[in-house]
């Protein structure tokens, strides 16, 4: 190598690296490892996302506290946590975010020195999708469609946007009812009830939220029946995977205003970006790349 050569290469600034992930169960078809680099670069990060997927293992989400414990000693930035694990990861973190611990539910995972702290940054990511496709929404009556880590942090995003009542639905009404107390322990004016059948709450609410995994490529469906969804003024969704699921096509057809899960998508990833990096994403920079990849997606036939 030349002197010239040389002297290049030794005032050349130190290229910052940041290994970030996905932890959860089925999650090849993740969007988030592109979103991230893409930003990362452009940024001047050598950013690597790293789909940890538990469908690999036939321990599945039992091996999580290692998982955990391996963020920790691999030099992770921080991880992004999804399906079946937002909830069971808690006991794990040295801390919370006041916001995840309000929700019960982490999707971020961020390595402060030696403590790992949970965030959740899906619940402001469904708000921010909300707030731009259905601003003027009524909300009055409102049915959530299921209890989970997403179902949590959708019915904290809704409440905050001034839902007066909402309906917790899941197939197990424990979980259900759960949800629906630990909200009315900080949403003391809203009406929070429970129960599991969807078809019979949406017949006096204005709107419903969607957050279970049907839907999704891997699991096809209409999570409710049609006739229910009559004469509703909107229905909003958290899968993105097709954009426009069986749910939302249904709900067009019969005329309900629509919210898509590219949203809260989008938005959360950029919040976790902020959350891993230090640095401020370009949002519609995010949103534009994002809706690339599932055009690019959707002409390569994938699923």
């Amino acid at each position: 190598m030349n002197a010239a050569a040389r002297t290049t290469v030794a005032s050349s600034p130190q290229v910052r690296k940041v290994l970030v992930g996905l932890i959860g169960d089925g999650i090849q078809l993740s969007l988030s490892p592109y979103l991230h680099e893409e930003e990362g670069a452009r940024h001047g990060l050598k950013l690597h996302y790293h789909l940890i997927d538990l469908a690999y293992d036939a321990a599945g989400a039992a091996n999580l506290p290692l998982l955990i414990e391996a963020v920790r000693k691999m030099g992770f930035a921080g991880v992004n946590i999804t399906h079946p694990c937002k909830q069971a990861v808690i006991p794990l973190l040295d801390d919370l975010s006041a916001d995840a611990r309000a929700i019960g539910a982490v999707n971020t995972v961020v390595h402060e020195g030696t403590r790992l702290i949970g965030h959740n940054t899906d619940w402001s990511g469904f708000a921010a999708g909300f707030k731009r496709s259905l601003a003027d929404a009524p909300l009055e009556r409102v049915v959530l469609q299921g209890a989970g880590g997403a179902g949590a942090a959708v019915a904290h995003a809704i409440l905050t946007l001034g839902a007066q009542a909402l309906h917790v639905v899941d197939t197990d009404q424990g979980r259900a009812e759960a949800l629906a107390a630990s909200l009315a322990t900080r949403f003391t004016k809203a009406e929070l009830t429970a129960g599991t059948d969807v078809n019979t709450a949406l017949r006096n609410a204005q709107g419903l939220i969607h957050a279970t995994p049907t839907g999704m490529a891997r699991h096809p469906g209409l999570p409710v029946d049609e006739a229910a969804l009559a004469h509703r003024p909107w229905v909003a969704e958290v899968v993105y995977f097709p954009l426009e699921t069986e749910l939302l096509k249904t709900a067009k057809h019969l005329g309900c205003r629509v919210c898509d899960g590219g949203g809260m998508a989008v938005w959360q990833a950029v919040g976790a970006f902020e959350l891993f990096t230090g640095l401020k994403p370009d949002a519609p920079r995010m949103e534009a790349h994002f809706l690339r990849l599932l055009d690019n997606r959707g002409a390569a036939g994938s699923d």
